[in-house]
């Protein structure tokens, strides 16, 4: 038997790994795949990821391919990946793909979310994947600069391009929304949370948490719309805020035609 394109959703708590993307000193999530591949089907598998995420950022919808000539079901190797995943690492979904499908290169577009809550006391059980802000921040000014993003533009100011030197990109969405979340299971009340959603054709490296570092600025009163867009029009990384921590992030989805 020949080998079969298998296409999976993955879920990560992204803290302890240093990205996604292979490395050789360090754990990723990547490494951790191909290392529970390599042991379930006896042979070395590549992996490939719609979203190269950076150190201490999670997914709840990480989208991944991998070639192999596993020759019982899909679902027998579901939960054989699974059985030799470290617990901050799972396989939600797999399936058996066309031959020409990849990961990254068949993606129309990744779905990123952020979320912040505003407090001067810290959370424990919110701050693994939550950032906290000391002083609360205007959603409506913040809204009001998100919008500034959509469409096409060259995103120079808030990342370096992955692979040669284009800086354009496809923003579709780009807002802020206020939700409630219970910081633990005996939390009677929520605490509400600031959630930021982006999604665009792809992105630039570190470009979301540039976002929202900068936007974050103009929510507590240090950056007006107006100079946020003057950034955004700059294409000058030196311009933008410093990018928000990392534990706030999550790629939520990918899309595909």
């Amino acid at each position: 038997m020949g080998t079969r394109n298998y296409r999976a959703t993955v879920e990560y708590d992204g803290t302890a790994y240093h990205g996604f993307q292979i490395q050789v000193s360090h754990p990723t999530i990547q490494g951790e795949l191909e290392r529970a591949l390599e042991r379930v089907t006896r042979e070395f598998v590549r992996v490939n990821g719609a979203g190269r995420t950076d150190a201490g950022v999670h997914a709840r919808g990480q989208v991944i391919n991998f070639h192999s000539s596993w020759s019982h079901d899909c679902r027998d190797l579901q939960r054989a990946m699974n059985a030799n995943l470290p617990e901050a690492i799972a396989v939600r979904e797999m399936a058996v793909a066309s031959e020409g499908f990849h990961a990254r290169f068949s993606a129309t577009s990744r779905l990123y979310i952020y979320r912040i809550y505003c407090s001067p006391v810290r959370s424990p059980l919110l701050d693994r994947f939550t950032h906290r802000l000391f002083q609360p921040a205007q959603v409506e000014a913040m809204e009001e600069a998100a919008g500034k993003l959509l469409g096409w533009h060259d995103l120079a100011a808030f990342g370096q391009p992955p692979f040669g030197e284009n800086t354009v990109r496809l923003v579709h969405r780009a807002t802020w929304r206020q939700v409630a979340a219970y910081s633990g299971c005996f939390d009677k009340t929520p605490t509400e949370l600031l959630q930021f959603e982006i999604e665009a054709n792809a992105f630039l490296r570190g470009m979301v948490r540039r976002v929202v570092g900068t936007l974050v600025l103009v929510g507590i009163g240090a950056l007006t719309v107006m100079e946020f867009n003057e950034i955004l029009l700059s294409q000058d990384i030196s311009r933008a805020g410093p990018p928000a921590p990392a534990c706030g992030l999550c790629l939520e989805r990918v899309r595909y035609d």
